[in-house]
């Protein structure tokens, strides 16, 4: 997926993906409540609370990780009352963000994630063949200079994400210790 030219008109940020990892859903209520430094001129900026139950049980998930649903097969289960919370819940925002794949999904989701590694904050991607998020985090590691920030690329050749931020046509994940 290369798309140097191509402009971001519409950006998810994502947090409390994980309902214990607490930076993002700080970072995004903080941001819903007053979105004055994300806002800029000709982009939509949408500050998103993915998993709001596991958020208000501070508990990782409800019944089954959130970040591990956004497959073909989940996405296109039939919605009936005994479904898995977060995969009704995925079906949700691939409505609002998505369709997944499409020309209609958000042009970039950054999801904001916590870890106990020892890993500072770190930028995930998942492919080195998409011109923007390389552009980007590129310019993300300037901004940041001299403070260090570690690209870690999970690039496997026929495996088809289905994080939360593989609905965007740029997925990005931030992760901080």
């Amino acid at each position: 997926m290369s798309s140097s030219g191509a402009r971001v008109r519409r950006v998810g940020l994502f947090g409390g993906t994980h309902g214990n990892e607490l930076s993002g859903v700080l970072l995004v209520r903080h941001w819903q409540q007053d979105g004055a430094e994300i806002q800029r001129p000709g982009v939509e900026v949408k500050p998103f609370l993915t998993n709001p139950r596991a958020v208000e049980r501070c508990t990782r998930y409800i019944d089954c990780d959130l970040n591990r649903v956004f497959d073909p097969e989940s996405l296109g289960r039939p919605v009936v009352e005994d479904i898995p919370y977060e995969v009704r819940r995925a079906q949700e925002i691939n409505q609002i963000f998505g369709p997944k794949g499409s020309d209609d999904a958000y042009d970039l989701i950054f999801d904001l994630h916590n870890t106990t590694s020892n890993m500072g904050g770190t930028i995930i991607l998942e492919s080195s063949r998409d011109d923007f998020t390389i552009q980007m985090v590129h310019y993300i590691k300037n901004a940041l200079a001299p403070e260090p920030c570690p690209v870690l690329l999970i690039e496997h050749p026929s495996l088809k994400y289905a994080t939360t931020r593989s609905v965007a046509k740029h997925p990005v994940g931030k992760y901080q210790t």
